[in-house]
């Protein structure tokens, strides 16, 4: 027979090979022996823990010809039946590819006859998740009456997909991430099976690296045996894993703790020549910070450690660092990370993130400097003339302090913002309707256009509106003058937004920017304008004033009145 994968070969056939998941196994067991099994069971959790297993035990346990019995005999025609899929009356089934109406419903059709060759039918439905909702629909009735000789075992990794409906239906059962210990103690047994040596810690680094997964843990501990001589060892694991030495990430941090940038850079540097992946990397430094913070906590946390050893090194980095210098480096490595996952460059962000922490803190505020003589006297001076004001008798009104008044007497809402007033109503004299009307029906593919180039422009556009064009600039009018400030004051902003422009509308347009309310202000200014200059027209026909207003503005942002 060919070569099978390790977790094939060592895949659970009785409750006692289930690894780390006691509380299931053990209720499992307690229903099969007082043959009490439910007609539904739902077994969530991440991948590669168990679910699919413990479904195919369950299917043997409670056909198998010693029944009642806590664990299948495995030696039975039943049994072996059902382990080598002779058996039709366990049924499973793939919902990623079968997952509509009409195989849910032969599911519904099979279920009304009797078993041909064991005590039940057992339907096993993996990633149940996947299934439609009509096909959700046709299996809920069935869920709710199965007959008698019928038990559903549905498996997922994502239970929150699953209707409520279906879920009330069933006895659910939770699988846990396997912890690191038991994952090491099932790779020493199956080693031990195969007569291979394995240093402990490289058992360790595959434990960690599966995170939480037997079936990962198998299939690298596969990859470590195809490529190592012989015994494991630490490097090998590293080498197929990606992952980097305790040594090296004490390195890293010893670099930061001394603000010592090129040392930094260059274990990054030597990093990328092994082939490392920086996100892999950043991932493993956060989890060593993680791990000096808990350890300064308290020293009886060793044992939840996750990257570090704790020696000598160690020890002398956790004394040496306070516990807000970590605070700072651990949500300055979690803000790369995320930049990192939308970046084709993420060895540039590693190195910036390198670059950050190594930046001096900064210092605590120097001593004041001793004031000469003079300006001591003075103090002592206003000091005595703020008693003596004290003492005088209180006045009815008291005056107004300077800033006090010219807030008052400053409108309410008045922006803050400073207007070109002069280019925007050169730009109002060289505007027209037809061009205003080309960027408004363009103005969502422009806007997509920056966000794909800058989120945080794109963001400070979003309430923001074009309401004149020409054939050289634009105008937009911003709901919030802090954006129209944001935009006005980042000239790379300005930029994307004005490429966008000329991408979207293949010409050169200057951006020009107001509030929104300053805007209406200075349209109705300058409606009055053209009012003024249109007197001495002819008042026949159309209004010139209203023919200029709508050839500005579209016929829609203009409303006339008597």
């Amino acid at each position: 027979m060919s070569y099978q994968a390790l977790y094939r070969v060592w895949r659970p056939k009785c409750f006692a090979d289930v690894v780390g998941q006691q509380h299931i196994t053990k209720t499992l067991q307690n229903a099969l022996l007082k043959q009490q099994p439910s007609h539904a069971y739902l077994f969530t959790g991440p991948r590669g823990t168990g679910k699919t297993s413990a479904a195919k035990i369950v299917a043997k346990a409670v056909n198998c010809e010693q029944a009642p019995t806590a664990e299948p005999c495995n030696e039975c025609s039943s049994c072996r039946g059902i382990a080598d899929v002779s058996i039709s009356d366990v049924i499973e089934i793939d919902a990623a590819s079968n997952n509509g109406v009409d195989e849910i419903r032969d599911i519904r059709d099979g279920v009304k006859y009797a078993p041909s060759a064991v005590r039940y039918k057992v339907y096993i439905i993996d990633e149940v998740h996947m299934l439609s909702p009509g096909a959700f629909n046709a299996l809920l009735k069935t869920l709710e009456e199965p007959p008698e000789h019928v038990l559903f075992i549905l498996a997922t990794t994502e239970p929150h997909k699953i209707p409520l409906t279906i879920i009330s239906r069933c006895q659910r059962f939770d699988f846990r991430p396997i912890s690191n210990g038991a994952i090491v103690g099932q790779l020493k047994k199956i080693l031990a099976a195969d007569a291979t040596d394995a240093d402990e810690d490289a058992l360790k680094l595959i434990a960690q690296a599966a995170e939480g997964g037997m079936r990962d843990a198998l299939s690298l501990l596969d990859q470590v045996l195809s490529f190592c001589d012989g015994q494991i060892s630490v490097d090998d694991v590293l080498d197929v894993t990606g992952s980097v030495s305790r040594e090296f990430l004490a390195h890293v941090t010893q670099a930061v703790l001394e603000k010592d940038a090129s040392a930094g850079i260059e274990a990054i540097g030597t990093l990328i020549e092994k082939g490392k992946d920086p996100v892999r990397f950043l991932e493993d430094l956060i989890y060593y910070y993680r791990d000096l913070l808990l350890y300064k906590t308290s020293a009886e946390l060793e044992n939840v450690l996750e990257r570090a050893e704790v020696d000598d090194h160690f020890k002398q980095l956790a004394e040496a660092m306070d516990n807000p210098a970590i605070y700072r480096i651990i949500e300055t490595l979690n803000a790369s990370q995320q930049e990192m996952k939308w970046t084709n460059h993420p060895r540039i962000f590693l190195e910036l993130s390198i670059v950050k922490l190594c930046r001096p803190e900064p210092s605590a505020p120097q001593a004041a400097v001793q004031p000469d003589a003079g300006v001591v006297e003075r103090i002592e001076k206003l000091e005595q003339q703020l008693k003596e004001w004290k003492n005088q008798p209180a006045r009815e009104t008291v005056a107004e302090s300077p800033s006090e008044s010219k807030r008052k007497r400053r409108p309410a809402g008045k922006s803050t913002f400073k207007v070109d007033i002069g280019r925007i109503k050169s730009l109002l004299d060289e505007a027209s309707k037809p061009a205003l009307q080309q960027l408004r029906a363009k103005w969502q593919d422009i806007m997509e256009n920056v966000r794909v180039h800058k989120v945080s422009a794109h963001a400070c556009l979003i309430n923001s509106q074009p309401v004149a064009c020409s054939s050289e600039r634009f105008l937009l009018a911003f709901k919030h003058d802090i954006h129209c400030k944001m935009i006005n004051d980042n000239l790379e902003h300005q930029q994307i937004v004005m490429q966008a422009v000329r991408s979207v509308l293949g010409t050169d347009l200057e951006l020009l920017t107001i509030p929104e309310n300053e805007w209406e202000k200075l349209k109705a200014a300058y409606i009055r304008k053209q009012r003024g200059s249109a007197e001495d027209e002819s008042a026949e026909g159309e209004d010139p004033l209203v023919a200029e207003a709508k050839k500005l503005f579209g016929d829609e942002w203009v409303e006339i009145k008597s």
